[in-house]
């Protein structure tokens, strides 16, 4: 089967941790030929969606770890699936991609993740579904209902919904000398929505990824503990990656969303979880399959390509 990935530029991907090149390696080893393309190649001609797509082989080891072969101009539709690994900001140029992705399949093309279930299922907000799983939260532009917020609960996290690896995201506390600040560069005199949360404690255990794949549950996290004085976990900002088990908390919310979220087209969602509270629902690229590969020896990878194979009808 031939699989075109749309990703970032090859020479910006980490092979020792990156997610979609575990993803690659994972369905090269089963004879499938592996094609990637960027974001910026995708183009509606009169011939259909296409994009420049580039042949490549992978090799062992992380540093030249692949090599690439013949470039073509290709319609969507001709890949056995097209796996959307783009990372964010979902902007403008990624929302105008997601539907090109649209007409693509209205061609035939096979897009994991859904892109429609990409464009309703924003990666903070998605986390509204499901209240009871919520800690204290709101979402608003207008700046006096922010710090109302942080009046109401002392501690909070401030954040913009469009961006990813914990940029853009503030602890401010009620008696914090910044925060006017800070609620003033997020909302931007009402010019963006802000999210805010109670703050949770249990973020020094670590804000764990769980992965659903298929609609099934990967039984381990990855615990991303944040460095000293910092109150993020993002690996993106320096957090620290332990992979361990579910636990009886992760389990209930995982086994929740996971019925809802694949019938959407929703093959790959990444759950985040500090303490008893769901944070995120990502669907853009979910990220850790080498972290928890490595820690645990659970082929995540493996797991995905499962179902992608299940997808296209192998």
């Amino acid at each position: 089967m031939q699989f075109l990935f749309i990703i970032d530029p090859l020479g910006s991907l980490k092979a020792y941790k990156d997610s979609t090149v575990a993803m690659m390696r994972e369905a090269q080893s089963r004879g499938h030929a592996i094609f990637t393309c960027e974001q910026t190649s995708i183009a509606a001609r009169g011939g259909g969606i296409q994009a420049g797509t580039t042949a490549i082989t992978l090799r062992p080891g992380d540093d030249d770890w692949y090599a690439a072969g013949a470039a073509a101009t290709r319609t969507l539709a001709s890949f056995d699936a097209v796996v959307m690994r783009k990372d964010p900001p979902f902007d403008l140029e990624y929302i105008t991609t997601t539907w090109l992705l649209s007409a693509a399949e209205r061609e035939g093309a096979r897009v994991v993740n859904s892109p429609a279930a990409i464009r309703d299922h924003n990666e903070k907000l998605g986390i509204l579904e499901f209240p009871q799983f919520n800690t204290p939260t709101l979402v608003t532009r207008e700046a006096a209902q922010v710090q109302a917020f942080i009046d109401e609960h002392g501690d909070a996290i401030l954040k913009r919904l469009d961006v990813m690896g914990g940029e853009n995201i503030f602890r401010v506390r009620s008696d914090d000398p910044n925060r006017n600040v800070i609620v003033e560069l997020m909302a931007q005199g009402g010019a963006r929505s802000v999210m805010a949360q109670r703050y949770i404690p249990a973020i020094s255990e670590g804000d764990k990824r769980i992965l659903l794949i298929g609609g099934k549950v990967v039984p381990y996290s990855l615990a991303r503990i944040p460095k000293a004085g910092e109150t993020r976990g993002n690996l993106a900002a320096g957090g620290r990656g332990v992979a361990q088990p579910l636990s009886k908390r992760d389990l209930e919310i995982a086994e929740a969303l996971a019925p809802t979220l694949m019938p959407r087209g929703l093959l790959l969602v990444g759950l985040d979880v500090i303490g008893d509270f769901l944070t995120e629902v990502n669907v853009t690229s979910p990220t850790c399959f080498r972290e928890i590969m490595d820690q645990t020896g659970c082929n995540v990878a493996a797991l995905f390509v499962d179902a992608l194979e299940q997808a296209v009808g192998k």
